[in-house]
């Protein structure tokens, strides 16, 4: 791509997350705030109060603060949790949807160099995560599309030899959960998490869902499912208990911040950006940890930080992170089962 046309493609990028960013904020448009209803203190009404409703909010979860709740360690005396999460995923080929390295706004099908490029972390990038967190002595927790049961086995047995968890994250990467009704999601949940226990032998206790999309009745349907902990929700540096029908649902940090897809496609980072922020991040919950124990993630995408300019940053930040004695590389099931034993004894 060149210079002015990748530019461009990251200016765009940059005002539609400001824009979603603005609507989910609650921040009214200045079109809107002109429009609203004068107040008896020569203000303007917002939407809200012009309703007359309340906000809603999730209801998912108690409010809790951080200094109020009473600490507890991770195994071994340790104080920072890390885990690793690429996601392992697939695409259609006869679909537009997916994470591009190319603008593609008419939505042309098929569209190939990002198809081909998301295709690269199956046949190299994931391998090079791979070499990294065996050189580490890191397990991962793999956030997997259930396709890829079908079309890479080979893949699926790899990570399986490597003693990895396998969590679901949909079928492939091409649709979500978004707007699906209650039985159309209850299947495709059902179906990601009976495939990946076919193959492996275990059920998926963990679930990310693709693009993080929810609806009202994920967590329900999770929980029933046997799923026991989400990624989706990331609101706090500790796990946390979820209000769900039936069951147990726990939140585990994913950690959206350092996300390579924001960071290095969205932003433009270069290695070192990435791995400052990585550092940086890693820096301040450890030192917060000496208070409270706490939950880093590292979300990761074989065709991102698996590429050869790339995969020496992710190295470096793991060698720094090995050198703090209080740091517990764990996957999510174990983070899961370790914060149940101190906080519900």
């Amino acid at each position: 791509m060149r210079n002015r046309d990748r530019r461009d493609f990251l200016k765009h990028g940059g005002l539609l997350a400001g824009a979603a960013g603005a609507l989910a904020s609650g921040v009214a448009a200045p079109a809107a705030a002109q429009t609203g209803a004068p107040t008896a203190r020569g203000g303007v009404e917002t939407g809200v109060e012009t309703q007359g409703r309340a906000v809603r909010r999730a209801e998912r979860y108690d409010d809790s603060f951080i200094f109020e709740r009473k600490p507890f360690t991770w195994p071994g005396g340790k104080t920072l949790a890390v885990w690793i999460v690429p996601n392992v995923e697939v695409w259609r080929y006869d679909s537009p949807s997916g994470q591009a390295i190319s603008p593609n706004d008419r939505g042309i099908v098929p569209d190939v160099v990002n198809y081909a490029w998301r295709e690269y972390g199956m046949r190299v990038g994931l391998w090079r995560l791979a070499d990294v967190l065996d050189a580490a002595g890191v397990k991962a927790t793999v956030a997997l599309n259930a396709a890829v049961v079908e079309h890479h086995p080979k893949a699926v047995d790899e990570m399986k030899k490597r003693g990895w968890e396998l969590m679901g994250h949909g079928i492939t990467n091409s649709e979500n959960l978004a707007g699906l009704t209650l039985e159309t999601e209850r299947n495709l949940i059902q179906t990601s998490l009976r495939t990946i226990e076919q193959a492996t032998g275990r059920r998926p206790r963990g679930w990310l869902g693709s693009g993080l999309t929810e609806t009202y009745n994920t967590l329900d349907i999770l929980a029933g499912e046997g799923v026991v902990y989400c990624g989706d929700w990331n609101s706090d540096d500790q796990p946390y208990r979820m209000k769900v029908q039936a069951g147990r649902m726990y939140s585990v940090p994913y950690c959206m911040e350092i996300n390579d897809i924001p960071l290095f496609i969205r932003k433009g980072y270069t290695g070192e950006q990435y791995l400052q922020s990585v550092v940086d991040q890693f820096d301040a919950l450890y030192a917060d940890s000496a208070k409270q124990p706490r939950v880093m993630g590292i979300p990761l995408h074989p065709m991102i930080t698996g590429q050869p300019l790339r995969i020496k940053y992710l190295e470096r930040a793991l060698a720094r992170m090995k050198q703090r004695d209080k740091v517990w590389f764990a996957t999510g099931s174990e983070i899961v089962d370790a914060y149940q034993r101190a906080t519900l004894s």
